[in-house]
């Protein structure tokens, strides 16, 4: 089992084209292994702040710590090894590539960094798929799935590397109640498997009572 990334924020502050002012997080800990929300209104930067975790973009000013690496500090090519090793990420548009099948979409991670899957790698993704209750439609292209389905197969792929941090970008977002609470369900159970950190943006204040903990952007944490 993996023991999940802990996450420091500290000064946080990205300035966008255009904006007046600067994203700003005075300061942001998450445990390890900690089922952790990020709340706060449309636009304030809840996106900005989960793509300077993981690296996605370098901030004006501040730190972000994952694990024992201070991710804002590395370069590029460190940053984008860092993420496709050590983060999972899930996005409330699926990101699925519309022309592999969805078996193809789960091993891409592993793709993208040279490796091609072993046999270990199918039965996984077999024992996964099965749990994600997609097992069946792994020959299937992502337009062929329901929404539901498709970020199912979403979080598969986050999950094919068993990273130590997974972040989630309005994962329940497209979904109705019902799937949506499943697919959280889902994220947090294949989580606990592996002891991985997770961290989900989301405007849903009802699933907040299951996370151990809800921040605001500012990193204010409330009950």
């Amino acid at each position: 089992m993996n023991l999940g990334f802990k996450v420091d924020v500290t000064g946080l502050k990205h300035r966008h084209p255009g904006q007046d002012h600067p994203v700003l997080v005075e300061s942001l800990n998450i445990s390890a292994g900690e089922k952790s929300a990020i709340i706060g209104p449309s636009g304030c930067g809840k996106t900005t702040l989960l793509s300077a975790i993981a690296g996605i973009l370098v901030p004006t000013e501040g730190e972000v710590c994952v694990g024992d690496e201070i991710i804002s500090a590395l370069g590029e090519r460190e940053r984008r090894s860092f993420r496709r090793d050590k983060i999972g990420l899930v996005f409330q548009e699926f990101e699925l590539m519309e022309h592999l099948d969805i078996r193809e979409n789960a091993f891409l991670p592993l793709w993208l960094d040279g490796v091609e899957a072993r046999d270990e790698d199918h039965a996984l993704l077999e024992q996964r798929a099965r749990r994600c209750g997609i097992a069946d439609l792994l020959h299937r292209k992502p337009h062929a799935l329901s929404q539901g389905e498709r970020q199912r197969a979403a979080v598969c792929r986050a999950l094919m590397t068993a990273p130590p941090l997974i972040l989630a970008d309005e994962p329940t977002g497209s979904l109705d109640t019902g799937s949506g609470e499943a697919v959280l369900e889902l994220l947090f159970d294949e989580a606990k498997l592996t002891g991985s950190t997770v961290i989900v943006v989301t405007h849903d204040r009802s699933l907040l009572d299951r996370f151990d903990k809800v921040h605001e952007l500012s990193g204010r944490e409330v009950s």
